[in-house]
């Protein structure tokens, strides 16, 4: 049976196999910071659709309830209820796990997720559309939206995501106010 998702899933990890002889399974986080991870014990995973699946592997979606999930190193590890065999654990490799956005934890003041900022429009301080944010970019000391302009050729406009360019952010409008010139 197929679990009922949430509206809002949001991808935030891929499952990299079985983690010890318990059935934990080592867990990707698809953000430098899992949070979203830790912030709720449903996880809704769905099998790989690529051609690199590996054959005989399960296929469809699940609803995963979390027991427990720590940090170790670059990797997360959870103990999911009702699975606790090796083999079981390593047949979901390459599950794509989401969360419901709601479950989130609350970002603070002059935080976001990047989910949010995805597809906001991003208009200068004269009020020229400079383009949709389509993704960003992350550069050590800081993120670049990345937008896709509004122009008939398909172009891309790279901004970066700090306040000396970054005036407004207004998530339920869907839009960013940015000192920035059209012809940067």
């Amino acid at each position: 049976m197929e679990p009922d998702w949430p509206v809002d899933a949001v991808e935030v990890g891929r499952v990299l196999g079985a983690w010890g002889v318990r059935g934990e399974l080592k867990v990707r986080a698809l953000s430098s910071q899992p949070e979203a991870l830790f912030s709720s014990k449903r996880w809704y995973v769905d099998a790989p659709t690529t051609p690199t699946a590996r054959p005989g592997a399960a296929t469809g979606q699940r609803l995963l309830r979390v027991v427990s999930a720590r940090e170790h190193g670059d990797v997360v590890i959870a103990r999911i209820q009702d699975l606790d065999d090796r083999d079981a654990a390593q047949a979901l490799a390459g599950w794509r796990i989401h969360v419901g956005r709601a479950s989130f934890p609350t970002p603070s003041e002059d935080e976001y997720y990047w989910i949010d900022l995805i597809g906001c429009r991003v208009l200068n301080r004269e009020g020229q559309d400079l383009g949709q944010v389509a993704g960003l970019v992350e550069t050590g000391p800081h993120c670049v939206l990345r937008l896709e302009t509004p122009d008939a050729e398909g172009g891309e406009r790279m901004i970066p995501f700090v306040s000396a360019y970054v005036d407004t952010v207004d998530t339920a409008a869907r839009r960013i106010v940015v000192d920035w010139g059209a012809d940067y």
